[in-house]
């Protein structure tokens, strides 16, 4: 959803969920700085150019990754499901800055959500399938 901050700029709104991760983004018109939970990006995601390119791949898809700076709010989960959370916001925000930007995104796979997602735990067993050791005798 497009909004105007104080400063009148736009901005484009976009939520990304992956496992138990939950990343609000919003792309506001900048240099490209990836800030997560108002810390550096870079930091915050322990320097790991997996997850930094990761992050930032929508845009570099589109070449905007100059043009606008991603402000996150993510909670839940560990590094790899925010990053990935964090990928599908910011693909959704650039979907609402131009509708044009959906179909080289969706091409990418940026717009599709993991459903995948820790099984619950079933009562009789350790874990979601592990069983207690059986004996026969």
């Amino acid at each position: 959803m497009q909004r105007t901050d104080r400063s009148n700029q736009a901005v484009y709104w976009g939520t990304g969920r992956r496992k138990s991760s939950i990343a609000r983004v919003r792309l506001v018109p900048g240099t490209g700085q990836l800030k997560i939970n108002k810390s550096p990006g870079e930091e915050y995601l322990q320097f790991n150019p997996a997850y930094i390119s990761a992050a930032k791949a929508p845009l570099e898809t589109l070449g905007l990754e100059n043009e606008y700076d991603i402000l996150v709010n993510a909670h839940g989960g560990g590094l790899t499901g925010q990053a990935e959370s964090i990928r599908l916001g910011v693909a959704r925000a650039l979907c609402e800055l131009d509708p044009d930007n959906r179909r080289p995104l969706k091409i990418e796979g940026y717009l599709t959500r993991d459903p995948r997602a820790k099984e619950r735990k079933k009562y009789g067993l350790r874990k979601a399938r592990k069983a207690p050791q059986f004996s026969k005798r």
